[in-house]
């Protein structure tokens, strides 16, 4: 299990999370938040870390929106950046920002994923 953290503010799709002492994720680590106590279906939603603000808080984007998210709902550092699946499996497919099939075709059965923030291919390639 990764870090755990709370969030701390919310102002549209920017979230403040903060976490224990020296805890912090990496800059563009995706965070994971959860909540079943917004009292509808609950909250299932990916961040990505942008800034370190001090004062164990980290500043995040959230990809998915962020309706219903309140103060104090548990965040998990998943360790890694966001990953998008690639190769034959994603031909023809239509994914949303954070790797999810919304072609209603079903689930993606990739053999590799890739980050999304990484080197840029060479001229030659």
């Amino acid at each position: 299990m990764g870090k755990i953290g709370k969030v701390v503010q919310v102002i549209g799709p920017v979230v403040d999370v903060e976490f224990d002492d020296d805890n912090l994720p990496a800059i563009y680590n995706a965070l994971h938040i959860t909540s079943s106590a917004t009292g509808g279906g609950g909250v299932d939603l990916i961040c990505e870390v942008e800034q370190h603000l001090g004062e164990n808080r980290v500043r995040t984007v959230a990809m998915e929106p962020t309706d219903g998210l309140v103060r104090g709902a548990p965040v998990e550092d998943t360790g890694q950046p966001i990953k998008m699946p690639v190769g034959k499996a994603t031909l023809g497919r239509v994914l949303n920002v954070i790797g999810k099939p919304v072609d209603g075709l079903g689930d993606i059965n990739a053999e590799d994923y890739w980050p999304i923030h990484r080197e840029a291919p060479s001229l030659e390639e």
